[in-house]
């Protein structure tokens, strides 16, 4: 009998935990404001995506504010860090960045996509070869037999030793096997792209929405992209893979929550995004601010993150070899 009480007695508290917490997700975000940690510098890429998609989702949920909060130091590492040990109520949300799947593998960090939840990716953008105009290659092949006449002159620019578009252009090094001289720039596409109109580096593998101005204004030239498909901004370059080279880099930037955050909750902000992907403004608002939107929600941007992480793990342990 005592027992047997003892069973009631517990089914009944975790009824009673089950229904906080439904009701919780029912009335979230019940009017409070939820912080947005983005671990990036104001103005660029990363900055532009999050404050579009929360003002989005912002529309879209009602009675809610959400507040961005820009901590870019230590590369983004700081920022990220705050994000997966906030508590995971739904009143602390972040954005993360591809650096999350390549960090832990080079010992910068301990954090990785299994410390969050995602809720939606809204870009990822591939790898692009970008030159000035007036660059003496205007194909693939061009470039690489001058990068092969010339090892270790041609100067790359790049988001920081051991970011994205550094892996980048380690990655074609190694494809290739060329040499060129990195050039870091870590606070941003916008410094890359400034040196490179202004010719204090020859290229960089980078972003290619993010150089879209100049390149419209003729002031510099995309050679190809390291995607599995044209880019739907610029069509008309065509793929390392369709050049005969299987490469695959792409910065994503995604909407997350700490792990643990409750079902309910996660729900709630996955489907506010869904709904967002819908609208009429979420792609022009993307197009308009130079970048080629992607619509990954939930389970698919967790897939994505966990996928990168594979392929930088062993990308990178194979260059530690080299």
């Amino acid at each position: 009998m005592k027992k047997y009480k003892a069973l009631v007695a517990a089914a009944a508290l975790a009824m009673c935990f089950g229904t906080v917490g439904s009701a919780m997700a029912a009335g979230y975000p019940d009017g409070k404001d939820i912080t947005v940690i983005i671990p990036k510098n104001p103005g660029g890429g990363t900055d532009t995506t999050a404050r579009g998609i929360i003002n989005m989702m912002q529309k879209d949920m009602g009675n809610v504010k959400f507040v961005p909060v820009n901590k870019p130091d230590g590369n983004g590492i700081v920022g990220m860090a705050d994000v997966a040990k906030a508590k995971p109520d739904g009143y602390t949300l972040g954005m993360v960045t591809v650096e999350l799947d390549i960090f832990p593998h080079q010992g910068k960090t301990k954090l990785s996509y299994k410390d969050f939840d995602s809720v939606i990716a809204p870009i990822a953008a591939p790898a692009a070869l970008i030159v000035p105009k007036d660059a003496p290659y205007n194909t693939l092949d061009d470039f690489i037999a001058y990068l092969k006449k010339n090892p270790g002159k041609v100067m790359m620019g790049n988001s920081g030793m051991g970011a994205i578009w550094h892996i980048a252009t380690l990655a074609m090094e190694k494809e290739f096997g060329v040499q060129v001289k990195h050039i870091p720039y870590p606070k941003g596409t916008a410094d890359i792209a400034a040196a490179l109109a202004g010719g204090h580096i020859d290229g960089t593998l980078a972003d290619p929405s993010s150089f879209k101005t100049q390149v419209e204004a003729g002031k510099l030239k995309i050679l190809a992209v390291m995607a599995d498909k044209r880019t739907n901004m610029f069509p008309d370059v065509p793929t390392f893979k369709e050049l005969g080279h299987n490469m695959a880099v792409r910065a994503w930037a995604t909407l997350v929550a700490p792990k643990g955050t409750p079902a309910e909750v996660m729900k709630v902000l996955r489907d506010s995004a869904q709904r967002v992907t819908q609208t009429p403004e979420f792609k022009s608002y993307f197009l308009k601010q130079g970048i080629d939107p992607t619509d990954i929600v939930g389970e698919d941007a967790n897939k994505m993150m966990a996928d990168d992480d594979a392929m930088y793990a062993e990308f990178l342990a194979k260059l530690a070899k080299k």
